[in-house]
């Protein structure tokens, strides 16, 4: 491993050539804050895809797509007289100090919810100007990720079960709600009904140490996986799969979940 000069050196070399792109570049002179935007997203999500899958080398690789996406848009806050790069890199610097009463400061902590509840309770501080705790929460986050934060957001000012059993509970609950729904073939509260099961569920994995995202990842990739083996039996066989019948493709599945 390359020592704390020999990275800094890196660093260094990566801000040059973003420097020589912005300058030279056709494509990297036009791109915004804004055009970057999706492209971030995007980088983001294979990076989560390189993680699922325990592949160190392309999580290497995406990382170094992400970082470049930090230093580009440090290179048009410069250009904008906004920030730069020094100005990114001690900002999360002060942040972490900040937020880190129990090692920067005279705060003892006995275990990780201690931390995560301080840290809610700093953010709090800092936006003194805000009505609500969960206005730090992304609204273009993804609805499953979006539930996980607002959870998170209101445990660490102590709205929150104490005990996993309890949540589970709430779980039962929710489930028995939804099925007087079906029940009474009422659509509309359906759907409320079976998001309040969603949520629960979300709330649930965090009781557990789970993150439901990449649980449900998991899952799919799973399924992906066991269904497109059905499809290459299929394939050898010589049938059409939408012409077998569903105890025909359940051999296949189950030989799949055993592979």
């Amino acid at each position: 491993m390359l020592d704390k000069t020999q990275q800094l050196q890196a660093f260094e070399r990566l801000l040059i050539i973003m420097d020589e792109l912005r300058e030279q570049c056709p494509w990297d002179k036009k791109q915004t804050l804004e055009s970057l935007r999706h492209l971030t997203i995007e980088e983001v999500y294979e990076l989560g895809d390189a993680i699922l899958d325990n592949d160190l080398q392309e999580i290497k690789n995406e990382l170094g797509d992400v970082l470049l996406h930090i230093v580009f848009y440090s290179k048009i806050g410069s250009e904008k007289k906004a920030f730069d790069i020094a100005d990114v890199c001690n900002s999360i610097c002060d942040k972490l100090i900040t937020r880190h009463p129990h090692i920067y400061g005279n705060v003892t902590v006995e275990n990780e919810e201690d931390v995560k509840r301080n840290w809610e309770q700093i953010k709090l501080k800092e936006g003194k100007g805000k009505k609500s705790v969960l206005e730090g929460v992304p609204k273009s986050l993804p609805a499953m990720v979006k539930a996980n934060r607002i959870q998170d957001k209101v445990a660490g000012v102590g709205f929150d079960w104490e005990e996993p059993h309890q949540v589970f509970e709430k779980v039962q609950e929710e489930l028995g709600e939804l099925q007087a729904e079906v029940d009474a073939n009422n659509q509309d509260k359906i759907e409320s009904e079976f998001g309040d099961v969603l949520f629960s569920m979300i709330n649930y994995a965090r009781f557990l140490n789970v993150d439901p995202e990449s649980a449900l990842e998991r899952t799919n990739k799973k399924f992906i996986k066991r269904f497109q083996y059905l499809e290459q039996k299929a394939k050898e066989l010589k049938k059409d799969l939408s012409a077998m019948s569903l105890e025909e493709m359940d051999v296949f599945w189950e030989e799949a979940k055993k592979i």
